[in-house]
């Protein structure tokens, strides 16, 4: 049985984060946003559309899918989740698409923090911008073949990189959604 929000012990807060203490667990809560959304977004050239970023919480490059919170921008906290979607692929990678399909919602890391992450399928994507995020972000985006993808993220790791899992999610998701 769940326990009750209001059994939780308020052990610090910021804009996005709140970290509480619940009986010996500590939890951080994703709080003034919605929610996450990530896009699996393949090009016409089976292209993976991947981003790359310094993560100061890891001291790293990520390689991740564009992926950011929806809700948190002022006026528009009930932005919908396929409008957050759109709007990170945009924002981070250039790319827009013609659809999109809801994958799966699923805890990023369910033992550590409360943020649940939305899966989506972007289908039929152009570019329509540079990308690279916005002000703060220094996203590059990074568009690996699918037939050498295991090859291409093994350089990446070779090179010192770190993988985000939301990659090897969308590889799955991509397999199972594969009309080709």
């Amino acid at each position: 049985m769940a326990k009750k929000k209001s059994d939780r012990t308020v052990l610090g807060k910021g804009k996005f984060l709140r970290l509480v203490r619940d009986g010996k667990w500590e939890i951080a809560e994703r709080i003034n946003a919605r929610g996450v959304v990530a896009v699996i977004a393949v090009t016409d050239d089976r292209e993976y559309v991947l981003t790359e970023q310094f993560r100061p919480a890891v001291g790293k490059l990520v390689i991740d899918v564009p992926a950011g919170l929806s809700g948190d921008v002022k006026g528009q906290e009930n932005e919908a989740l396929a409008v957050s979607t759109v709007r990170e692929l945009t924002e981070e990678t250039g790319f827009a698409a013609k659809t999109l399909k809801h994958l799966a919602d699923c805890p990023s890391s369910p033992g550590l923090t409360s943020e649940v992450v939305s899966y989506f399928l972007a289908d039929q994507i152009t570019r329509t911008e540079e990308g690279g995020g916005v002000e703060g972000e220094q996203i590059q985006v990074q568009t690996p073949k699918l037939r050498t993808i295991k090859k291409w993220l093994a350089e990446q790791v070779a090179a010192g990189k770190l993988i985000d899992p939301k990659v090897y999610a969308g590889l799955y998701f991509i397999g199972a959604n594969s009309k080709r």
